[in-house]
């Protein structure tokens, strides 16, 4: 049972992480590129679910999705991971962008490259450590949820759930000791390893 749970809140975690690696980064992209009306608005919201506290989103969701008529399944935890994985990379990616500057598209387009050989030789490769460390951290966030996943769950359960679950059963606890450990290390190993991966690109530079 509690592989079965670990393997789906794996599942749970990366449909969200897919949708935050682009969603936040085309919202970075077009904040940082474009002036138009609203940015500060797009900005506003795409930071504001970080913001609140976790039972504010997962209220907030759970109503959307009851006004909207959508059964609870998987693919609402999904839509309920993305809206605060969203902002990881958001932030990530325009932190990146301001580091970078104009110049070196500009040189790009000057030289004669069109927009897909700019993207991939110039934009992608200076994007990629940040969108790396920003789909970790997306990851480690929607694998361990609980509030927002309560509300909008239904009859699914991610692997927090069943841990909190489980805690008032004694005979339970070493094998809810072995998975908080293999959660910890599924966690903390990656981002300490796209940290110090992207100290040394730094350092390198």
């Amino acid at each position: 049972m509690a592989g079965l749970v670990f393997v789906f809140a794996g599942g749970c975690a990366g449909y969200p992480t897919g949708v935050a690696v682009v969603l936040g980064s085309l919202a970075a992209a077009a904040v940082y590129r474009s002036r138009f009306f609203g940015r500060e608005t797009i900005s506003f919201l795409v930071l504001l679910p970080i913001a609140l506290p976790g039972i504010v989103s997962g209220i907030a969701l759970r109503s959307a999705i009851h006004l909207l008529h959508i059964p609870f399944s998987f693919w609402t935890i999904v839509i309920g991971h993305a809206t605060f994985c969203l902002v990881v990379v958001y932030n990530n990616v325009l932190a990146r962008f301001r580091r970078m500057g104009r110049s070196q598209l500009e040189a790009s387009a000057d030289l004669g490259a069109n927009p897909l050989q700019t993207f991939r030789y110039i934009l992608l490769p200076e994007l990629a450590s940040a969108l790396l460390a920003g789909s970790l951290l997306a990851f480690a966030l929607s694998f361990d949820e609980i509030i927002v996943t309560t509300f909008t769950a239904g009859q699914q359960q991610t692997l927090p759930i069943w841990v909190f679950s489980q805690l008032t059963k004694p005979r339970q606890r070493p094998v809810i000791s072995v998975v908080a450990l293999g959660v910890i290390g599924l966690t903390v190993l990656p981002i300490w390893l796209t940290h110090h991966w992207t100290q040394e690109k730094t350092t390198t530079r």
